[in-house]
């Protein structure tokens, strides 16, 4: 049998057009005895590396390549044959990428002509044959020689013989492909929804767009042989392709930058600044401790040469100093000492136990990974500092993958399988966007709908298939990548969404799979908020603070804290956070770190939360098995609750060497994917019984560890958020209007939106002013101690229509048209205003300064400009209701300083038997009936579909818990509604209080009686 290779195939980063997985069509390939395989997807190699990594696992040879589709000229397949080749297939996919609109390539033949040394080309022929392809393939042959073949393809039509006889005699060799669309037959049907949402049509409007047949599929080599009887050489020709093209992504060789100039040595100059930095943060002396564990990190630097990665993150650190933005290291870096007397992470390695193995070892070999967050409103400087520095020829941000997932592929597929509008949106609004896959058929039933009719059934199946299918590239959330010579030499650039931005065509995982190196510049609002605090209190306090000389270890900060009493702190707002805090009842920095780390997955899945908190109320007897594991567990009570103290237990308890432990931690790490925790679990026995350990305590250890691989928090990357934690949560103590401040002016961050932000600094005796076009700025301001709403929170006001309000302003308006004649602003925008109720300081009411808005036209001209309003008669409007204002508030604002919506329904609810919620804080237990407005959805991955939900009354937070089974039978009030009603069982426990749904209700129509066209939006987290 002759051997065949598939060299024409498209994957699914030829984004909606390939209906396969890029390991689907490797996996298929070997199956089916191919000898070799190539993806050629549409001016990309985004999905390159996948295709790479899965051949390899599937033991077939994967020939790298790409379409190419020209302006001027038919389209090539383009296949370097070594390394430099390569690089010139990335630099030209580069120049057509960055010449054009993200996700399009404008490419010229002049252009591929200029970049085909090395490369094996495949002209695709036009359907159906045009005139002037002979004349293109002439011109082509003469440039290229041997190197030049005709794609040959069987259409699978009567005319097939004819068509490749007249290509055969163009002079020009055959190469037998089958111009692949995905890996078998039965994805035909999801390949044609993928053409009609390419083009914008119906599966009925498609016509000759459809595929004839389903033959676009891998094909065997047999079948192939067959097919091809009358042109074996085209066969011949594949297999001559494949072994002139030897290039492997395996040749990839990845060169960091130096980062000194020439005749300097990386890793003096790091010793140097490391020392220079150990110095400044420890002015009486370095401690002995801490000098041997610097001399230890910076000599195992040394010996794998990451010198100028440390460098490199120090520079743009010490960039984002120079210009006042907060930043701060956090992940395994913060494990290092080096990076600490960088000034790169915060943890100080004389009063932490670190594991420097965790953050980089020998064995490893690969380098380590630093994560540093910037001021979210700030980092863009940040960015444009490291393209600055090292062009973006050298640089780039790494991609992230988009996904469809199940409502967008309900929208899409729905649309091209001609459902209506309001079946598709409220299929799409049925999936909670908390489960995997799919609609499972009762919740169909539930709209109405019968999942068994034969054109919903399809609609639905090719959804889920199309569930997953990557959708587009965007960019990471900061991951750079960083070369010594030229970026796009390695990987294609493109530009990004974003204007001045440039990315990669590979995400994380790729450059993980080749072994390259990123820096991540992150982007932290709670940054932006600790600085804008500091800003205030330097302006309106006279204290000069930062994060290194915030005051420590605060009893009023840690008595707040224990009293969950944490809105708006980082990382311990959420529902899960303020449960834990009066269980754990925080008293110092550490407990910080465990509070951060043990709401997690991890240590939830690996029993390890209770123990703890048992053995910290003294409700259960510590007890160590050895000196050993006390040394290793001390801190946590002898409950294992990071990576760090698993690996240290693997090396102290179980005999594994430094490289097994980061095996271990590499398991823990991919578990979710892989599952390779457990092949540990033999090795970790076995090793804790030969030294003396009971078999049910090593079980019980294991399963604690096997946990983690549902997200367990390394113990570095606790203790950067924990200090996060403390500044945030002492500035709310201490200075609680400059804090609510700040954060409103940081949003949009954080699980709670500025009504909350307000309500809380009010609970805490801030005194809130309301937006006024003659006192407020665009941000929240202090006005002596009180907080002043700022004009950025009125919906639809642009800040550049506040700078010229602003600019005008002087000592104030007088009224409505002075403001219109002297700033000049559109009457809408003025509407607006109104609309806000920001016309209190001229006495007007909102209907009053509606009705005066009502009046302008246009601006008067110049001559007239003192020229006084035109007379009108005095019109005394009907005053407007509470309710009226309350929710003119909210749809203006999303927020009313008059009254919470419930107070007015209050006197109803109560005949109703729902009581405020404020009355749970007495209750021990026992049925109760509670409402209030929807503030968060969230169903963690680690609550086994347990749904939590908080709602807001005018008296207090509800805190509600929806077990599964009581989510399936209220789903559609849940998800739909934004004023639930709940009966159910009253839970107390260590000063936690719940409710327990048993019957949930929608009295959303409620808030109509207030007024028309309120709207409240929940926030939803998984």
């Amino acid at each position: 049998m002759t051997p065949y290779p598939e060299l024409q195939g498209l994957s699914n980063y030829s984004f909606l057009e390939g209906a396969s997985h890029p390991d689907e069509l490797a996996v298929t390939a070997a199956a089916l005895g191919l000898s070799a395989i190539a993806i050629t997807d549409r001016n990309t190699l985004a999905g390159i590396v996948r295709a790479h990594v899965a051949a390899k696992t599937a033991g077939i040879r994967l020939v790298v390549g790409a379409r190419l589709d020209l302006t001027d000229g038919a389209s090539l397949l383009c296949y370097p044959t070594d390394r430099a080749a390569y690089g010139r297939l990335c630099r030209l996919l580069t120049l057509g990428r960055r010449r054009a609109a993200k996700g399009a390539c404008h490419l010229s033949r002049a252009d591929l002509a200029e970049h085909a040394e090395g490369q094996i080309l495949m002209l695709i022929p036009p359907d159906p044959l045009d005139d002037g392809f002979a004349a293109q393939a002439a011109a082509w042959r003469a440039l290229l020689g041997d190197r030049l073949y005709l794609a040959a393809a069987r259409r699978f039509r009567s005319d097939d013989r004819q068509r490749l006889r007249l290509l055969a005699g163009l002079g020009i060799p055959l190469a037998a492909v089958n111009d692949v669309l995905y890996h078998a037959p039965s994805r035909r049907p999801l390949a044609d929804v993928l053409s009609c949402i390419r083009r914008g049509c119906a599966i009925t409007e498609a016509g000759w767009a459809l595929a004839a047949n389903a033959e676009r599929h891998l094909k065997p080599p047999a079948e192939m042989e067959r097919l091809f009887a009358d042109h074996p050489e085209a066969l011949a020709n594949a297999s001559r392709i494949v072994e002139r093209c030897r290039f492997s992504l395996d040749e990839l060789r990845y060169e960091y930058p130096d980062e000194v100039a020439a005749g300097q040595d990386p890793q003096e100059r790091l010793d140097h600044l490391t020392w220079e930095g150990a110095a400044q943060r420890y002015p009486e002396g370095v401690p002995d401790k801490v000098a041997a564990t610097l001399r230890h990190e910076l000599a195992l630097i040394r010996q794998l040469g990451f010198a100028p990665y440390f460098l490199t993150v120090h520079a743009i650190v010490a960039f984002a100093e120079s210009r006042g933005i907060l930043c701060q290291g956090r992940g395994s870096a913060a494990n290092s000492a080096v990076c600490y007397c960088l000034r790169i992470t915060p943890v100080d390695p004389a009063h932490m136990d670190l594991l420097f193995e965790r953050f980089m070892s020998a064995e490893r070999g690969e380098p380590p990974d630093i994560d540093v967050d910037f001021e979210h409103e700030r980092r863009e400087e940040v960015i444009q500092h490291i393209y600055d520095t090292y062009g973006r020829h050298r640089a780039g941000l790494t991609a992230t993958v988009i996904h469809y997932r199940t409502r967008s592929a309900i929208r899409d597929v729905g649309k091209v399988m001609g459902l209506s509008e309001d079946c598709i949106a409220a299929l799409a609004k049925s999936n909670s966007g908390w489960g995997r896959r799919g609609i499972k058929d009762e919740h169909v039933r539930e709209l109405g709908l019968d999942p068994d009719q034969p054109d919903l059934a399809r609609t639905l199946a090719l959804a889920e298939e199309l569930t997953g299918f990557p959708r587009h590239l965007s960019q990471h959330v900061g991951g750079f990548v960083i070369s010594k010579f030229r970026l796009d030499e390695l990987v294609p650039i493109e530009n990004a969404g974003m204007d001045n931005r440039t990315v990669i065509q590979w995400d994380k995982n790729d450059l993980d799979a080749l072994g390259l190196m990123k820096v991540d510049v992150l982007a932290l609002g709670m940054l932006s908020c600790i600085r804008k605090s500091f800003d205030l209190l330097r302006a309106h306090h006279g204290r000069d603070l930062s994060l290194a000389t915030l005051p420590r270890e605060d009893g009023a900060t840690y008595d707040m804290l224990c009293k969950a009493d944490s809105v708006g702190v980082f990382q311990v707002e959420s529902r899960a956070q303020m449960s834990m805090l009066p269980r754990l009842r925080p008293r110092r920095f550490y407990d910080l770190v465990i509070q951060v780390a043990i709401v997690r997955p991890g240590p939830i899945q690996g029993d390890m939360v209770h123990p703890y908190l048992r053995r910290r109320q003294g409700k259960e007897a510590v007890e160590y098995p050895s000196d050993a594991l006390r040394r290793v567990l001390e801190k946590t009570l002898g409950v294992p609750l990071f990576q760090e103290q698993a690996m240290r237990i693997a090396m102290v308890a179980g005999g594994f060497t430094p490289s097994e432990a980061d095996g271990l931690r590499r398991a823990m790490a991919t578990f979710r994917h892989a599952g390779t925790v457990g092949a540990y679990g033999d090795k970790l026995i076995s090793g804790m019984l030969a030294r003396g350990y009971q078999r049910d305590f090593a079980e019980r250890v294991f399963k604690q560890i096997e946990g983690f691989g549902e997200y367990g928090f390394p113990e570095s990357h606790a203790c950067a958020f924990a200090h996060l934690v403390y500044v945030s949560a002492w500035l709310k103590c201490h200075y609680p209007a400059a804090f609510a401040c700040a954060l409103i002016n940081s949003q949009p961050m954080g699980f709670y939106a500025p009504a909350q932000i307000v309500r809380d600094a009010r609970d805490h005796g801030v005194t809130v002013l309301p937006v006024d076009v003659n006192h407020s700025r665009w941000d929240c301001a202090l006005e002596d101690g009180r907080l002043r709403l700022g004009l950025r929170l009125v919906d639809g006001l642009a800040e550049r229509d506040v700078a010229r309000l602003l600019a005008a302003r002087a000592a104030g308006y007088a009224s409505p048209y002075d403001l219109w004649r002297r700033s000049g602003l559109a009457r809408a925008t003025l509407e607006r205003l109104a609309a806000a109720d920001s016309f209190g300081s001229m006495g007007l009411t909102r209907r009053d300064a509606a009705w005066a808005v009502k009046a302008l036209d246009a601006p008067p001209l110049p001559l007239f400009d003192d020229a006084p309003p035109p007379p009108e008669p005095k019109v005394t409007l009907p005053k407007a209701s509470a309710g009226e204002e309350v929710i003119g508030d909210y749809a203006a604002l999303k927020l009313s300083l008059k009254c919470h919506p419930l107070a007015l329904l209050r006197d109803d609810f109560s005949r109703q038997g729902i009581a405020p919620n404020v009355s749970l804080q007495s209750r021990k237990g026992g049925k109760a009936v509670v409402s209030g407005l929807v503030l968060v959805r969230q169903r963690p991955g680690s609550a086994n579909g347990v749904l939590f939900i908080t709602l807001e009354d005018e008296t207090a937070i509800a805190n509600i818990v929806v077990w599964p089974d009581q989510f399936e039978k209220f789903r559609r009030p849940i998800l739909g509604g934004r004023l639930l009603r709940v009966d159910g069982r009253v839970q107390a426990q260590d000063g936690v209080i719940h409710v327990v749904a048993e019957r949930v209700e929608d009295l959303t129509a409620h808030l109509g009686r207030l007024a028309e066209g309120g709207k409240y939006p929940s926030r939803d987290f998984r």
